[in-house]
């Protein structure tokens, strides 16, 4: 999970009737951030911050959250949790904690969203920063707690890997995209081939490619790939994600890492970075392990980073759950093949 970096915690704060969540990572010390994005919708708070022209260099806490644009309430929770601790950037004797945030749509799910005067997402990350911890649940969790796929129920998914030159790189993705995480009608994973054990269901990639396989396929299309029953909205949905590691990085080389590691999102989805989604890769670095060589290290690293994304994809589908009989489409992946 991504808590195999050492000095990060995770926590997820949802809402059955709201079918919406939010899922928070909390570093014990100031990080190293930076961030890449990919989508034609995205939507995101801070991300001046963690521009390679911004002043500050560490983050103190990051918000994924589902709400749409009422999800970027989010961060003002962890942010204010973080505060009432003493945490934050120091301003002569003020503390500003530094918290980006990224959202995802899933305001069209089913729960409801009926919620006043004041979006939830604040009080879900204050839930969220409480029962941070080690251990991360999967699947209809959190920020992923309403996503879908073209096909399937989305999710939260993590991976990690101890790389040849003893760094750990570690993945957390809110699973949410317009495209496709399978191969053709089978349950067959795009990332089937970057499976650790049987990490999700151990099928591999197919022999052969199915028949229609590369024919991009939305939500809302009609089953044939060829067009949608109602043309969905840009901005409907969005993967996003987190890259940890070890490793000490600067912000430039940090924004590489984030680069690299949206290839992880190709080698998963299918198609991706439409103008439908709107798709964010942050990338963070605790700076326990220096480099020693910044260039190689930093590509093998990023090679591994993008592998290990696509891994945590499709944990991230496999190990989600449906809603039942009140949620009849999409179907979660264990409903349909297991």
């Amino acid at each position: 999970a991504l808590t195999d970096v050492a000095g990060l915690r995770v926590g997820h704060g949802d809402d059955a009737r709201l079918r919406s969540g939010v899922t928070v990572v909390l570093p014990e010390r100031p990080v190293v951030a930076a961030v890449d994005v990919r989508g034609g919708g995205a939507a995101l708070r801070d991300a001046a911050a963690l521009s390679l022209k911004g002043t500050v260099g560490e983050i103190h806490g990051l918000a994924l959250a589902g709400g749409s644009g009422f999800g970027l309430s989010a961060a003002t929770g962890v942010q204010c949790w973080l505060a009432e601790r003493g945490i934050g950037l120091p301003i002569r004797e003020a503390r500003v904690p530094i918290v980006p945030g990224a959202i995802l749509f899933d305001l069209l799910n089913g729960g409801d969203k009926r919620w006043g005067a004041s979006p939830p997402y604040e009080a879900l990350a204050r839930t969220a920063c409480e029962t941070a911890g080690l251990d991360v649940p999967l699947g209809t969790v959190g920020a992923g707690y309403g996503a879908t796929t073209a096909r399937l129920k989305g999710g939260i998914g993590s991976a990690s890997l101890v790389t040849p030159e003893g760094f750990t790189v570690a993945a957390l993705v809110a699973v949410n995209p317009a495209g496709e995480v399978l191969w053709g009608e089978g349950p067959h994973f795009l990332a089937g081939d970057l499976e650790i054990g049987s990490e999700f269901g151990g099928l591999g990639r197919p022999m052969h490619a199915p028949a229609g396989a590369t024919l991009p396929r939305l939500k809302g299309d009609d089953g044939d790939g060829a067009g949608p029953r109602s043309a969905p909205a840009g901005g409907e949905s969005t993967t996003l994600a987190v890259i940890a590691t070890d490793a000490a990085l600067d912000k430039a080389r940090a924004h590489r890492l984030a680069v690299m590691a949206q290839t992880g999102l190709a080698r998963a989805i299918w198609p991706v970075h439409t103008p439908l989604d709107g798709d964010v890769v942050f990338a963070l670095s605790t700076g326990a392990r220096p480099l020693a060589d910044p260039v190689w290290d930093l590509a093998r690293l990023g090679a591994h980073a993008a592998a290990t994304l696509a891994r945590a994809i499709a944990r991230a589908v496999f190990e989600a759950r449906a809603f039942g009989a009140e949620w009849p489409d999409p179907p979660a992946w264990r409903e349909r093949f297991a």
